[in-house]
């Protein structure tokens, strides 16, 4: 990088012995670019851009990686005098002022964020891993003005040098106009000037916006006589004779997105790559194929066999989505709107509901290590933190990184716990209705079942004979190559079907276990198009989603239509005989059916048992494939929802979620 005998100027080395490298606060490729120079260069001091006030707090919280934390320091009160009122008087006792807060005049409080993934945060590491000296070149402030702007997106280091990376950077860089940032950069290059007549081999890591102006004025403090003293006479010191003392706090684990540069699963994934000594120059994008597969797994624990198939075609899917989303924001990574965006639009709600919570995961946070972490614990938001005392503040970071645009992205959340057990209390068993949107699909769904068990009748009456005068049904190409050395043509002759179906079992969980489908009922039509149903289903009272709103899961149906009044199956003594839920079906829809023929639905075809039960009742089951249809589609079709009234449905719409 540079040798302190090499008088020749380089871009990123100010002076002899100081290397400077700029950086963009909270990227995880920048910190593997510190991470990389420590390696590659010997260095016997490190500078950075904090105050004084924060060495020890901040070192302390740098030993606890990869557990997170923050360093916050309040700002001290300024209280000034009303117009006119010059007097003070002690209040009398129990009098306050509780509702006269004109004359008090807050700040931000300013915090150091203990991340991973912060390239300052990684220099310091790797500064103590070696034990190399560490100077803190910052001015002391209070209260902290920060300064940021948009920049390019870091990603772009990882093909290019920090020098290259500096250099394209450098003509869009404004000169600070703020008084309080001019400030600190004469003290920092001054701080700087400072260390060059103690230390040999410099390092000094800055934000991308100050690299230039400490440069100039650094250069500018070299071209003059050099005098420490008057140089700090230059420098306004703040107004109080002290700064508050930072003070190290825990982060609630829910919180870290405020916290974090990136993605706090991402920096979880550079931490075990850390720890793992395992290759980490990809992860910002190899991460968010990782975090899709650990969303999938989440989701499937959830809804287990009711979850959509989350297939290697639809991930690929979803990375096609998210690049061109990066391509129209203009961008090379993918932030978490973009990436939840995609999985809503590809995988619906559900999906990119647990895309957002495992995002907000970090494998090394505080969960496990609460009850004996000694330091409180502060619960972060939007440029604010509620503290361990209940009072909420506003915060701002010595380490600003690009402006962050917070948006909003409508998902159906689920239910917490206590929402449940209030809806429990408070459900009628007296009072039950299905939802019609679901009533209509599944009728809909049964009426193709009832076309594709025909045309499979019609298949088996099937029979071909020679072409005389009409084509019949067809030609059948079969036959007719099979009997091409008699040069004649078969076609093929289907015979109406003679009945009608009138009943359709559907498996779509078998064999079926008892204490999975505790919920066995028949319901009865409600208008003409409607069938008759009776099913077995999970207890929709263990799944409540909204108020008066309940989520059951069928395992097997059965369908009367037109629909027709039966005594309810569950407690029909005339099908005791059957011993398990698909055969009690089965006989049911034997028993009841006016055709011969009834159509079954199941994954595998009808075995041995079954069929002696249809012959018992002088039926022929017609087997139709369930992998004949959409599993996405059949996945929607197993939910039924239970509504506590005819009233839930005018907002049953606003709590329902499709999977």
């Amino acid at each position: 990088m540079f040798s302190p005998h090499d008088k020749t100027p380089h871009l990123l080395q100010i002076g002899d012995r100081i290397s400077v490298l700029p950086v963009i606060h909270g990227s995880g490729q920048f910190s593997l670019i510190v991470r990389r120079w420590f390696l590659e260069n010997p260095f016997d001091c490190l500078a950075v851009p904090l105050p004084e006030s924060f060495r020890h707090p901040v070192e302390t919280a740098v030993l606890e990686l990869p557990r997170p934390s923050i360093v916050i320091q309040p700002t001290t009160p300024r209280f000034e005098p009303l117009a006119g009122d010059h007097d003070w008087s002690e209040p009398a006792w129990g009098e306050t002022n509780e509702d006269d807060d004109s004359d008090l005049e807050t700040f931000p409080h300013s915090y150091v964020p203990i991340d991973p993934c912060q390239p300052v945060i990684m220099a310091i590491r790797a500064a103590m891993g070696e034990h190399i000296s560490r100077a803190y070149v910052d001015l002391e402030t209070d209260p902290f003005l920060p300064c940021s702007s948009v920049m390019p997106d870091p990603f772009a280091v990882r093909h290019v040098s920090p020098e290259v990376f500096a250099a394209a950077v450098l003509p869009s860089i404004a000169r600070p106009s703020d008084h309080q940032t001019q400030q600190r950069i004469m003290y920092m290059a001054m701080r700087l000037k400072e260390l060059e007549s103690r230390h040999e081999r410099i390092l000094f890591v800055c934000s991308v916006l100050h690299w230039p102006w400490i440069r100039e004025a650094y250069t500018q403090l070299s071209s003059r006589s050099y005098n420490i003293t008057n140089q700090a006479a230059e420098i306004e010191m703040p107004e109080h004779d002290y700064v508050e003392p930072a003070e190290r706090f825990s982060v609630e684990d829910r919180t870290l997105m405020f916290l974090f540069g990136e993605l706090p699963y991402i920096t979880g994934l550079y931490e075990r790559a850390r720890a793992e000594l395992e290759e980490d120059e990809d992860l910002q994008i190899d991460g968010v194929k990782e975090l899709l597969i650990a969303a999938r797994e989440s989701y499937r624990e959830e809804l287990g066999s009711r979850a959509r198939r989350i297939t290697p075609l639809l991930l690929s899917k979803c990375l096609t989505y998210i690049r061109n989303l990066c391509l129209i924001h203009r961008r090379m990574t993918p932030d978490l709107v973009a990436i939840v965006t995609a999985t809503k639009q590809i995988l619906g709600d559900q999906f990119s509901l647990h895309v957002a919570e495992v995002a907000n995961q970090y494998a090394f946070g505080n969960a496990e290590t609460v009850d004996r972490d000694p330091m409180h614990q502060v619960t972060l938001g939007i440029d604010q933190g509620r503290l361990p005392d209940g009072e909420t503040v506003p915060l701002v970071s010595r380490l600003p990184g690009p402006p962050i645009t917070w948006q909003t992205i409508k998902l159906q959340r689920r239910p917490n716990k206590y929402e449940q057990d209030r809806w429990k209390y408070r459900w009628n068993p007296h009072s039950q209705c299905s939802y019609p949107p679901e009533d209509e699909r599944i009728e809909n769904f049964r009426t193709r079942v009832f076309d594709r068990a025909r045309a499979i009748i019609g298949n088996d009456l099937a029979r071909t004979e020679k072409f005389t005068s009409s084509v019949k049904d067809g030609i059948d190409i079969r036959d007719t190559l099979r009997h091409w050395y008699e040069k004649q043509i078969y076609v093929k002759v289907v015979p109406p079907s003679r009945g009608d179906l009138d009943a359709c079992v559907m498996m779509f969980d078998s064999p079926a276990d008892p204490r999975e489908y505790p919920w066995r009922t028949t319901w009865f039509a409600e208008h003409k198009d409607e069938s008759t149903l009776a099913f077995f289903a999970s207890d929709f009272q263990d799944e409540l989603v909204g108020p008066g709103i309940g989520l059951g899961i069928y395992g097997g149906a059965l369908f009367l239509y037109p629909p027709v009044v039966i005594p309810d199956i569950w407690i029909d003594s005339r099908l005791d005989y059957a011993e398990t839920l698909e055969e009690r079906l089965i006989a049911a829809a034997c028993l009841h059916s006016r055709g011969r023929e009834i159509a079954l639905l199941s994954a595998l075809p009808p075995g041995s048992g079954w069929q002696r039960l249809a012959r018992r009742h002088h039926k022929h089951l017609v087997h139709v494939p369930l992998s004949s249809f959409s599993d996405e589609q059949v996945q929607q079709l197993r939910m039924v929802h239970v509504l506590n009234g005819t009233q839930v449905r005018s907002y049953a719409a606003d709590f329902i979620r499709r999977i």
